[in-house]
């Protein structure tokens, strides 16, 4: 049942409004409650006030002491305290000592609502003082419990100057309930029905918030089983700029990847087939053709050199392999030292020479000075400008123009390397670094490559902490430029 995220999501939201509703309820029915009872408290001191000073009246008005008042008038005392039990809602008795109760009023003139006298015991605890009967049955007199207020009375009459002071009897007014007219009782039915709206409001807020918040989630759970199925078309549709928002752009991204990953270990298998297929079938069928005796003695030596190439090329396309997998293992190291870029460049572009002439390329070599030292691992950067120069050469057009610009600025050294031809499409530049990603799809100017060069190009600036990006306009050139910490010649020494 608990198991979805939206059954999990609105059950804990109705649990925590529940819990808040029940301390809400309790707290506001302890507010009234409290207001009831000392409103309830106040009413009774005040109607005992009211009631003694009509008692006492009575005494100094027919000159009688208590005794005389319980046995010669107690119809009219009935009268009164009738009256008064009445407006308050409360009882009225008055006993003697031993409890007995000489005269009553009651609300509703019942008769029988007395059970007993008040016991004996519980009129010489009120003598004493003990106040322990505020809220009960007053030892068996009532049937249920109530708030009590009791009043010790003098025997003497109030007028007498020097009588004697003598406990006659007490005075008791007693209320069957807190509330005055049951409004405790209704206040907390109207916060009971309200809060159970309340409730039914806010579980269908709730449902419909959490169905929102969640329905964004079981669309990416879907997608992302269909992911695992291969199919990798699948989107989810974003909605609003929040942060489900945001995990839906992300997770579109993230498909993005995938789908461009899965046409790249696509291409990169078909191209990689391709690249061991035609060398593999050429080295057979010379080496067929020689040792059968198809190919003369005379031309063996021309066929052998054709197979010597298609070995170098698959030579190149193991180990470019070989490097990608050592550098995702963290297996190749690199060992720094500072050594000269700009003879590092020289090198090799005396060393394409060849590939420079047979285009007809003008090469423009900038340099901001005859020696720039930089720290970094020769081997790797060697192999970083080979395969940009190699790139600029392969996709010059014939006559055109290869720049190498190396400056220095902010302790670091840019080089740029460009050249002028087809350049690179603007929807294919921000892939140019990826694993098997080739601009050239057709195989028209790279034949060989099979899309990793630049992507072991940025991998080792990468483990170096350096950077490189593109610049090309299509049809018209193509740069790349990357950077090198910068080393000057009195550090270079202690360095090295």
């Amino acid at each position: 049942m608990f198991k979805s995220v939206f059954t999990r999501y609105i059950s804990a939201f109705m649990l925590l409004i529940l819990i808040s509703f029940m301390l809400l309820a309790l707290i506001m029915s302890s507010v009234i409650t409290n207001y009831a009872y000392e409103a309830k408290q106040e009413l009774i001191l005040h109607t005992a006030e009211i009631t003694i000073h009509s008692i006492n009246v009575y005494m100094n008005m027919l000159c009688c002491d208590f005794n005389t008042l319980m046995t010669d008038y107690n119809g009219y005392l009935k009268s009164t305290l009738q009256i008064q039990a009445e407006k308050s809602e409360t009882v009225i008795f008055i006993t003697d000592t031993t409890g007995k109760i000489l005269v009553s009023g009651l609300p509703d003139g019942d008769t029988e609502y007395f059970r007993a006298d008040v016991p004996e015991s519980v009129m010489n605890d009120i003598i004493k003082g003990v106040d322990i009967y505020s809220f009960s049955t007053l030892g068996g007199v009532f049937e249920k419990k109530h708030l009590n207020s009791v009043y010790l009375m003098e025997k003497k009459n109030s007028s007498a100057q020097n009588a004697e002071s003598e406990i006659a009897g007490a005075f008791f007014i007693c209320s069957p309930s807190l509330a005055k007219t049951g409004i405790t009782e209704q206040m907390t039915k109207t916060i009971i029905i309200s809060m159970l709206w309340l409730f039914l409001i806010a579980l269908i807020a709730i449902y419909f918030l959490s169905e929102k918040i969640t329905s964004p989630i079981k669309e990416m759970s879907r997608a992302a089983k269909q992911f695992a199925q291969g199919k990798f078309d699948v989107r989810v549709p974003v909605k609003g700029e929040d942060e489900i928002a945001e995990l839906a752009v992300a997770f579109n991204n993230m498909a993005n990847s995938l789908e461009r990953n899965e046409e790249l270990r696509k291409n990169f298998l078909a191209n990689v087939s391709h690249d061991l297929r035609t060398p593999m079938t050429s080295i057979s069928g010379f080496i067929d053709g020689i040792l059968n005796g198809y190919i003369p003695q005379e031309k063996q030596s021309y066929y052998l050199n054709i197979v010597q190439a298609e070995v170098k090329r698959l030579s190149r396309l193991v180990s470019s392999l070989l490097d990608i997998s050592r550098m995702q293992a963290g297996e190749r190291k690199f060992n720094k030292s500072a050594f000269d870029i700009c003879e590092l460049a020289r090198q090799i572009l005396i060393s394409m020479e060849k590939k420079i002439d047979e285009k007809n390329l003008d090469v423009v070599f900038d340099c901001d000075s005859d020696k720039m030292t930089v720290f970094a691992d020769p081997d790797a950067i060697h192999q970083v400008v080979y395969n940009l120069c190699d790139n600029a050469v392969k996709f010059s057009k014939p006559g055109g123009q290869l720049s190498l610009n190396i400056h220095e600025k902010d302790k670091k050294v840019f080089f740029s390397v460009k050249n002028t031809g087809i350049g690179i499409p603007p929807e294919d530049l921000p892939f140019v670094f990826d694993r098997f990603f080739k601009s050239d799809k057709s195989r028209g100017l790279d034949k060989t490559g099979v899309g990793l060069g630049l992507y072991i190009v940025k991998t080792i600036l990468d483990s170096h902490g350096e950077e490189i990006w593109v610049k090309s306009e299509y049809g018209e050139y193509c740069e790349f430029v990357f950077t090198l910490s910068r080393v000057h010649e009195s550090k270079a020494q202690n360095i090295n």
